[in-house]
């Protein structure tokens, strides 16, 4: 079926309708257009907090404030340190 003709849900099996009920038909087209035949990941809400927060460290970080930035975001000082040597590694590759 060619994406222009898709011009109602019901002409979508049941996994198909119920993706373009969440997302949107015009949404739905793009996917398709993009990603057919692909198979997809969604993360989990938690991980992309994860890697906002991670980000947000590693932009305050100054090069000795680890101690700090534990306490601002609830984590022990070698989560800091773990964090920041990982976007560092990420970095350099």
């Amino acid at each position: 079926m060619e994406i222009e003709r898709i011009t109602n849900l019901e002409q979508l099996d049941e996994d198909q309708r119920d993706l373009a009920e969440i997302i949107g038909m015009e949404a739905y087209k793009k996917l398709l257009v993009n990603y057919a035949g692909c198979v997809i990941y969604v993360r989990k809400p938690e991980r992309i907090g994860k890697q906002i927060r991670d980000a947000e460290i590693c932009q305050k970080f100054n090069g000795s404030n680890y101690k700090e930035l534990a306490k601002e975001f609830y984590l022990s000082e070698s989560s800091v340190r773990k964090i920041i040597r990982n976007a560092i590694n990420k970095h350099d590759s």
